[in-house]
């Protein structure tokens, strides 16, 4: 392992490896993402093994990505201030007990909650990875160790579902579900025993000797908890409409705009008076993050949703077993791995242009799998849709690498870490959002047919990249401008 790659810290003699850290902060990251790819296909098993209605198999999918999405921004000011290497140790020791109580929930109330709990768990340690990568970092090794994030990402989603089909169809659909959550533990105890190994822990080493010689041992760590309250209030209101099936939740929509206005005024008045709000509002300020940031968001409400839609269609509707089902999103992830590593090199002179080419592949990618869910009564094979979707796989590995990149582009340097937090944090709210509306879209119509649940589900994803489209063609066209 060559010098360059080699990290000194102070306080210890000890040399530490960035490629090794690398290794360790990647492993969860993969589990964090098989936690939402595996569980489309496992859904149709927990409504057969724990009986869980519709509302049920809602929450299992959105109450992850919500816990997620309101633990990032508070996890990782957390780790900026008390020490990144810890705050991911106690992510992922949070992460697998909670997968370990997932396996072995009753019922799907006790299923649902310990969801939660694994949600913010990854919430604490995902932050932490892509803090890691900016800290440990520079250059084109920080390049590389984002197109290995990218990799990773793509290939979670091709394992994830493959995996859980194939322990579904060993083990029997009552019980192999639990299987498919189970296996996160020796995955997780394995990144605890390297991390513990191989992480420096500089920033705890820092308060260690400050303490040792009299010295302020941190900063005051302001976590904004109302900000972080607000926050949360304003995304229920948005997501519990489309998953009560009561008339009554529908009146919370309209306060969900009234409480995030509260938000942004609470933080804009925290900051004024000298603490540290949940998000800096002056981070908004920066074209290239705030569009970049849109993009992203947008695109996550519908494409996030894609494969659980699809999972529900299969299985429920045509009675194609799981591990075939997991098996017809292959292509779409190995091909998202490639694209995402390919971009790379396009990013900084074509990035915008990129994106917006990139959008326009997956919304044909998913007209073209609706075509082929409306000709399945003439003789196109159900399987066509992994070819379909490896279009939006190609989309969405390129579409990755260059949003990340550009998104943070403009940032200073004291705000990138923050800056990462909220962005992954507007796309699991998307995420989130997307689940509970398109997923809930599918189950209001399926009682006219799975096929018309289907499109009425995929025309809903593809009215949200249309819309992200046009915010990525405004952005380029804006920065075009200023280029002129």
């Amino acid at each position: 392992m060559s010098d360059h790659n080699i990290i000194r810290v102070a306080g210890t003699d000890r040399t530490f490896h960035r490629l090794k850290i690398l290794v360790v902060v990647l492993l969860p990251l993969a589990m964090a993402l098989m936690a939402v790819s595996a569980v489309n296909v496992a859904l149709p098993t927990i409504e057969l093994g724990l009986g869980a209605t519709p509302s049920d198999v809602q929450w299992i999918l959105s109450g992850y990505a919500l816990a997620l999405g309101v633990s990032l921004i508070p996890a990782g000011r957390a780790g900026d201030v008390l020490g990144r290497g810890s705050w991911f140790v106690a992510g992922l020791v949070l992460f697998v007990l909670a997968s370990l109580a997932c396996g072995l929930a009753p019922t799907p109330l006790l299923l649902n909650v310990a969801r939660i709990v694994q949600g913010v768990g990854a919430g604490i340690f995902s932050p932490q990875v892509t803090g890691m990568i900016q800290q440990y970092f520079t250059g084109q090794g920080r390049a590389k160790a984002f197109a290995m994030f990218g990799l990773v990402i793509s290939a979670s989603v091709a394992v994830g579902p493959v995996l859980t089909g194939a322990i579904i169809q060993a083990l029997g659909p009552e019980d192999g579900w639990r299987w498919a959550f189970f296996i996160y533990i020796p995955i997780g105890l394995l990144a605890l025993t390297l991390a513990l190994a191989w992480f420096p822990f500089e920033t705890e080493r820092k308060r260690r000797a400050a303490r040792a010689g009299g010295g302020p041992a941190s900063e005051r760590l302001d976590l904004d908890p109302l900000g972080t309250i607000l926050l949360t209030l304003a995304i229920l209101a948005l997501m519990y409409p489309f998953m009560a099936h009561q008339p009554w939740a529908w009146w919370l929509l309209p306060l969900a705009p009234v409480v995030l206005w509260l938000w942004v005024r609470w933080e804009r008045g925290y900051a004024a008076r000298g603490r540290a709000p949940m998000v800096d509002m002056n981070l908004f300020g920066f074209r290239s993050f705030r569009n970049g940031m849109l993009v992203s968001g947008v695109m996550f409400l519908g494409v996030a949703s894609t494969f659980a839609v699809l999972a529900l269609f299969l299985q429920n509707g045509l009675h194609v077993p799981a591990i075939a089902v997991g098996l017809i999103g292959l292509p779409n992830a190995v091909i998202s791995a490639f694209s995402s590593i390919w971009s790379v090199k396009y990013v900084l002179s074509h990035g915008r242009r990129l994106i917006v080419w990139m959008l326009g592949l997956m919304v044909l990618g998913t007209a073209l799998s609706i075509g082929v869910v409306v000709l399945l009564p003439y003789g196109v094979p159900w399987w066509a849709l992994g070819a379909t979707l490896a279009l939006n796989g190609f989309a969405m590995g390129a579409i990755g690498s260059a949003n990340q990149t550009l998104s943070l582009q403009d940032v200073p340097h004291e705000h990138g870490g923050t800056a990462g937090g909220i962005k992954q944090t507007v796309e699991r709210i998307g995420a989130a959002l997307g689940n509970a509306m398109i997923v809930g879209i599918f189950f209001a119509f399926v009682s006219a047919g799975y096929p018309g649940a289907f499109v009425a589900a995929y025309a809903a994803v593809t009215a949200c990249v249309i819309a992200a489209a046009a915010i990525a063609v405004f952005d380029e066209r804006q920065h075009h401008s200023i280029r002129a």
